[in-house]
């Protein structure tokens, strides 16, 4: 089968531009078109009907999977690309057509298209609406833990409970089974492990860099190398903080 359209998803440009890059080399795939957020994404759907979707998970704007919930009509054969623990992905492995976790692996990447392509020729998507309907729901079911995050926290100061907010956090610094929580201006002392705190945070907003710091990703001004190919964070306060080098990788990675 050749001349297939695929429709690349995804927030992050040089996402698309690693899964463009792949797709390309698939002789079967005439056109590739992108968007960078779930209505646009609904948009070239429904207008321009692809065959072939490969899409995100979390984005701004929406999530991909309640954006293919939205279809009037029925959804591309759809490969998810997410970072999301197992414990998710299993939530629906049996049911999706494939996923593809970051960062992309080229060999899984062509297995799964290699389904996809199968699954187009076999025209069946109309008859697996039910199916990846399921699959959003279970992906909803497992994704509470990430989603439950309160935007708050109460720390305890000169007998006092102090209500901070989590977009006013800069940095946390771990100090034996305390946290020492900086926010513009003031630092308070919560009696709470920094490992147990980082449960309770939203990953999306906060970054564990050292066994000792977590910081806000928004206060990050810049990065800076340091000697010995280790890295230097730069915080919107000025505040400077070693990475940890069991971190760095990753740290790259998400940035």
């Amino acid at each position: 089968m050749t001349g297939l359209h695929v429709l690349v998803v995804d927030d992050e440009p040089l996402a698309r531009r690693r899964l463009i890059r792949l797709l390309r080399k698939l002789e079967w795939v005439d056109r590739i078109d992108e968007a960078k957020h779930a209505a646009e994404a609904k948009f070239k759907i429904e207008q321009e009907t692809p065959d072939i979707l490969l899409l995100d998970i979390q984005m701004p704007g929406g999530s991909g999977f309640d954006m293919l919930a939205e279809l009037k009509a029925s959804p591309p054969v759809t490969l998810f690309v997410t970072a999301f623990d197992q414990y998710a992905l299993r939530a629906f492995e049996a049911s999706a057509i494939d996923y593809l976790t970051k960062p992309i692996d080229a060999g899984r990447f062509f297995a799964a298209m290699q389904k996809a392509r199968s699954a187009v020729g076999c025209r069946f998507q109309t008859d697996k609406i039910a199916e990846l309907q399921e699959v959003i729901a279970s992906l909803k079911a497992a994704l509470k833990p990430h989603t439950r995050h309160k935007h708050e926290l109460w720390v305890k100061s000169l007998g006092e409970y102090v209500r901070l907010s989590q977009d006013d956090i800069i940095r946390l610094q771990a100090e034996r089974d305390y946290v020492r929580i900086h926010v513009s201006g003031s630092s308070y002392l919560h009696h709470e492990t920094l490992t147990s705190l980082e449960q309770r945070l939203d990953p999306d907003e906060f970054l564990r860099i050292h066994r000792s710091w977590m910081i806000r990703r928004d206060a990050i001004a810049r990065l800076k190398k340091a000697p010995f190919s280790t890295l230097i964070v730069v915080l919107s306060d000025g505040t400077e903080l070693r990475v940890g080098r069991s971190y760095a990788k990753k740290l790259a990675h998400m940035l």
